[in-house]
C-alpha cells in the first residue's frame, strides 16, 4: 500500500509533468516551484521507494535465495544502493534543506540516516568475501534501516489509533511519544532480529520460545499499524490524488 502511494502521490504526477506545490502541503517541506535542485533530490529520494516497498522483500525469502541466485544478487544490489542513496539525499533535506519540525524530533531519523550507509557498506563487503551468515544478518539489520521510513509511520499511526488520537505527541513532534516512536520503529525490529539469531545458535526450546514471542509481538504491533496507516494515511491520500 505504501508502494501505491508513493505510486499516485509522487510518481504519476511526476511521469505526466503535473506536479505542483499545493499537491505536497501535507509534507514538512514538500515540492518548491522553480527549485530544480532541492526538487530533483526529493523525487530521488521518494519515487524509489516504490522499489524497495515491492522488491525488497524477496531478499528475505530463502525460496528466491537458493532457486533464483542472481536474482538475489542484483536485486539485492539494486535495493542497498537506493538505500544508501536515499539516506543521503533524507539527511541533506532534513538538515540543508531544513525539512524537519524540531531539532530533537528530528534526532530518531538521524540516527537512522547515519546507520543506513554503514550497514550498506558492512552489508556489501561481506558478500563480497563471501561470508554469507554475516551477510545475512547485516542484510536484515540493512532492510529494517532502509524501511524505518515506513515502520516509523506504522508505529505513530497505530499509536493514534489504539489512544484514539495523539498521547505524547506534539504538532512539532518532539512529544516523549514522538521521540520514542521515532527510535523504536527500527531498533525495536533490529533488537528482535538479534534475538533470533541468538535463539538459532541454540539447541534448547526456551530460546526459540522467547524468539517466537518477541516475534509474534512484533508482528502485531505491525499488522496493527499496518491497518492504521492504511486507513489513515495512505488510502485518503491515494483517493484524493485519483
Amino acid at each position: 500500500m505504501f508502494a501505491f502511494y508513493i505510486l499516485f502521490q509522487f510518481t504519476v504526477p511526476w511521469l505526466s509533468g503535473g506536479l505542483e506545490e499545493s499537491q505536497f502541503s501535507h509534507m514538512i517541506r514538500g515540492f518548491k516551484n522553480g527549485e530544480f535542485f532541492n526538487n530533483a533530490v526529493l523525487l530521488a529520494h521518494v519515487v524509489p521507494v516504490m522499489f524497495i516497498s515491492m522488491s525488497a522483500t524477496f531478499q528475505l525469502i530463502p525460496f528466491f535465495r537458493v532457486r533464483f541466485p542472481t536474482f538475489h544478487r542484483w536485486n539485492g544490489r539494486v535495493f542497498l544502493i537506493i538505500g544508501f542513496f536515499g539516506a543521503i539525499s533524507g539527511l541533506y533535506m532534513t538538515w540543508w534543506v531544513g525539512s524537519r519540525l524540531s531539532d530533537i524530533g528530528a534526532m530518531g531519523v538521524t540516527l537512522n540516516g547515519i546507520l543506513i550507509p554503514i550497514f550498506v557498506i558492512y552489508a556489501w563487503r561481506a558478500a563480497i568475501h563471501k561470508q554469507f551468515n554475516l551477510h545475512r544478518r547485516l542484510a536484515v539489520h540493512t532492510f529494517i534501516l532502509i524501511n524505518g521510513v515506513w515502520s516509523v509511520r506504522l508505529y505513530l499511526m497505530g499509536w493514534y489509533m489504539i489512544n484514539q488520537g495523539p498521547m505524547g505527541n506534539t504538532r512539532l513532534i518532539d512529544g516523549p511519544a514522538d521521540i520514542a516512536i521515532s527510535f523504536a520503529s527500527y531498533l525495536l525490529p533490529m533488537a528482535a532480529v538479534e534475538i533470533v539469531f541468538w535463539a538459532e545458535k541454540k539447541k534448547t526450546s526456551i530460546p526459540k520460545l522467547i524468539a517466537c514471542i518477541v516475534t509474534s509481538i512484533l508482528a502485531l504491533v505491525t499488522i496493527i499499524g499496518v491497518y492504521a496507516a492504511t486507513s489513515m494515511l495512505w488510502i485518503p491520500r491515494i483517493m484524493a490524488g485519483i
